[in-house]
C-alpha cells in the first residue's frame, strides 16, 4: 500500500440545496406552534409505544427548514448522538434547533438522563455557535 493512501482521510462534503420557498414554511413564534408541527410528524400508532427523538431545524427568522427523525428506541429510552444532531444542523445551514422526544409512559416529567442529554446538547450548541 502506498504511504499516501495509508493516511488518507475520508472527505466530508457539505452541500445545501433547498427545494422549497421560505414563504411556504411555517414560522414558529410559540411553544404551541412547535408542538403542533411536531405532532403532525409523529406516527400516532408509535407515539405511545416507542420513544423517538426529533429535531426542528430553524433559520434566523424561526422559519422551519425541516423536521428530522434522529433516533427511535424502545419503551424506556432512545440513544441520541450529539455529532449526528449537529452534523444535520450544519448541513441544513440552520441557525437554531428545537429538540423533542416523547415518553411512551405518558409522563411529562424529564428523567435524569433527559436533563443530562439536554445539558450536553446545549454545551455542544454553545461550541457550535461560537
Amino acid at each position: 500500500m502506498v504511504q499516501e493512501q495509508l493516511f488518507k482521510v475520508a472527505e466530508v462534503e457539505v452541500s445545501y440545496r433547498p427545494d422549497y420557498s421560505m414563504s411556504e414554511r411555517p414560522r414558529i413564534t410559540s411553544s404551541m406552534q412547535a408542538f403542533q408541527i411536531l405532532k403532525q410528524q409523529w406516527d400516532d400508532g408509535r407515539i405511545g409505544f416507542l420513544e423517538e427523538f426529533k429535531i426542528i431545524l430553524l433559520n434566523r427568522r424561526n422559519s422551519v427548514l425541516g423536521v428530522v427523525d434522529i433516533s427511535m428506541g424502545g419503551l424506556s429510552g432512545t440513544f441520541v448522538e450529539p455529532k449526528i444532531v449537529f452534523s444535520i444542523a450544519l448541513k441544513a445551514n440552520c441557525s437554531s434547533i428545537i429538540l423533542s422526544h416523547n415518553h411512551p409512559s405518558g409522563s411529562v416529567r424529564p428523567s435524569e438522563s433527559d436533563i443530562k442529554l439536554t445539558e450536553r446538547l446545549a454545551e455542544c450548541g454553545r461550541l457550535w455557535i461560537s
